[in-house]
């Protein structure tokens, strides 16, 4: 007896359902939006955590001059001058400090000094990194040695030592605002730039290697392009990883020239390493205020981006995956009983 073979209105209908289960809205594969719907358990609430601290503090950078009701540098209001070292009050709910500055405003404002130091650095970091790891590993020979061991003699120079004494190359000691945005995201850049470029030209001295760039080469295909279209995409995948750990490593490193004094002065920007450098005198005479919220903006932002990295991290890698458990079946429905006598 010949199979029977189905109408088309259900071939339509099957197709219409694999297709709709095999297609997913393109918002779902954003950056971060994946990696949410993949996380669970503990890894989830790591990156739904640190996406809330990151995007506050981004919230808090953008609209500071809403949010504060004195500016970062303004040291009188339209009862006169502030008062030095005042408590916590209507006026001032975060007291004002020894220099007479509103600590509220000074802290809102430092968010978005933070944020440009880790733009400029993070961009031109990577941007620098890439470049000369798919240079250097594509090419090889002479310039590849002569690549990986200044990276390597940068990578051992102790980090903050090497920013103070680029700062102090760029700036000069006279900090403008710019002036300081740039000299300390380019101070931080240079111990950034090794980091990108190790990643890079390992993954790209493997990826020579492969097939498809063999062919594009023996297709007369140039240099640049290859680097473009085929080794850029495939080297670049574990980038976003570092990104993250190094913005944290950003934001400690640029309150460290801050603390020590190699910053952005206080007329021009608002700076949380200077806020607690001038804050440590404070601490001996009880007056908690000036240090305490300066230290939290730098630990909650920095607890932020690094658990988006941890949680990122943790996604990447298959062994500290955690995957979904799969959803138990219904049972079977129990067999009718067969009745005495009947066929089996």
């Amino acid at each position: 007896m010949s199979e029977e073979t189905p109408a088309p209105s259900d071939l339509v209908e099957e197709t219409v359902v694999v297709h709709g289960t095999s297609t997913e809205p393109r918002w779902k594969k954003l950056p971060l939006v994946w990696q949410l719907r993949r996380s669970v358990g503990l890894q989830r609430g790591m990156l739904v955590a640190g996406l809330v601290l990151c995007v506050l503090f981004l919230l808090l950078a953008v609209f500071a001059p809403l949010i504060t009701p004195y500016s970062y540098n303004e040291l009188s209001g339209p009862d006169g001058n502030f008062p030095r070292q005042a408590p916590p009050s209507a006026e001032h709910i975060w007291g004002t400090t020894v220099g007479g500055y509103d600590v509220f405003s000074r802290v809102i404002w430092g968010a978005r000094t933070a944020l440009l130091v880790v733009v400029v650095a993070i961009v031109a970091s990577l941007f620098l990194g890439v470049l000369l790891g798919l240079v250097s590993g594509y090419l090889g020979g002479w310039l590849d040695r002569v690549l990986v061991t200044i990276a390597d003699a940068i990578y051992a120079f102790p980090s903050l030592l090497l920013a103070i004494v680029l700062s102090i190359m760029i700036s000069g000691g006279q900090s403008s605002f710019l002036g300081g945005i740039l000299a300390a995201g380019l101070s931080i850049t240079v111990v950034f730039v090794p980091q990108y470029f190790r990643v890079v030209r390992a993954e790209t001295v493997r990826l020579k290697a492969e097939p498809f760039v063999e062919s594009a080469r023996v297709i007369g295909t140039s240099t640049p392009r290859i680097l473009g279209r085929h080794v850029l995409r495939n080297a670049t995948r574990s980038l976003p990883l570092i990104l993250t750990l190094n913005a944290s490593e950003a934001i400690l490193t640029l309150a460290g020239l801050g603390f020590l004094g190699f910053g952005i002065n206080p007329t021009a920007a608002a700076e949380w390493g200077y806020d607690l450098n001038r804050a440590i005198a404070d601490v001996a005479s009880g007056i908690w205020w000036t240090g305490v919220f300066p230290g939290a903006a730098i630990v909650l932002l920095v607890m932020g981006v690094t658990l988006v990295g941890e949680s990122l991290n943790d996604l990447s890698d298959p062994r500290l995956r955690i995957r979904r458990r799969a959803r138990t079946a219904p049972p079977p429905t129990p067999a009718e009983p067969v009745a005495e006598g009947a066929p089996r």
